[in-house]
């Protein structure tokens, strides 16, 4: 298996430029699967941290480079979506966000915003004694008691305490709600659900948001709920 990426080839939410080198490095196995971007690709080629894999590992190696609340040390662990990394040593803070065009970028946040993880759930299923299992859109599954899963449901979000690993907010997806258009061509934008359209068979739902500028359609896959924190507007 060679550890090199085309970068012609790269899925389009890498934060990579595709045209000055061949290759780039490989994302390693892990969350978010094929759309997960190199923990390498964000301390050299966004942040500026590191130059080369050789220091990015030595960094990694004092394990002062959090994600999800968690020590790194690959530095070929995939980062995507609504990730949080923590660089301790610097005190700074930063959730991977869509912005528009849908590449994946970093929003500063501060430490107390950074104590866990936004997450879409996009399936859910009953386990043995009647519990529940959410699954997550980075592949991140977590239990919840019978008595609490009527409240959840696929396309609503949770937000996950990333020391204790439990969930400690819940937004519903619904008309009114809060999200943001994670791909397509409005990935990036964010306003308020003013209709949801199911349509018949094996069809997408669609969803018009309305923004402070205007409104807009997507699929409904397209679409994460979103709490006002999780924006990046007020966390400077």
């Amino acid at each position: 298996m060679t550890n090199h990426q085309k970068r012609l080839a790269v899925p389009n939410s890498w934060p990579v430029e595709r045209k000055t080198d061949t290759f780039t490095v490989k994302a390693g196995a892990g969350p978010h699967g094929e759309s997960g971007v190199p923990l390498l690709i964000l301390l050299r080629d966004v942040l500026e941290y590191v130059d080369t894999r050789k220091e990015a590992r030595y960094a990694l190696n004092q394990d002062s480079v959090l994600v999800n609340g968690d020590a790194v040390s690959d530095e070929e662990r995939p980062i995507g979506m609504f990730d949080i990394l923590a660089f301790t040593e610097r005190e700074e803070y930063y959730r991977v966000f869509p912005d528009e065009g849908g590449r994946l970028a970093l929003t500063p946040i501060d430490a107390d915003a950074a104590d866990g993880r936004l997450g879409k759930i996009v399936a859910k299923t009953t386990v043995a004694g009647g519990d529940s299992q959410l699954t997550l859109h980075d592949g991140t599954t977590l239990h919840v008691a019978a008595d609490e899963a009527g409240q959840y449901s696929p396309k609503d979000s949770i937000v996950v305490d990333n020391e204790s690993k439990e969930i400690v907010a819940h937004f519903g997806y619904e008309e009114g709600a809060l999200v943001t258009a994670v791909a397509g061509q409005h990935a990036g934008q964010i306003g308020t659900v003013e209709t949801i359209d199911v349509t018949l068979g094996s069809g997408d739902n669609a969803v018009t948001v309305e923004t402070d500028d205007d409104a807009y359609e997507t699929v409904e896959e397209y679409v994460v709920v979103i709490d006002e924190n999780f924006t990046g507007g007020d966390e400077e």
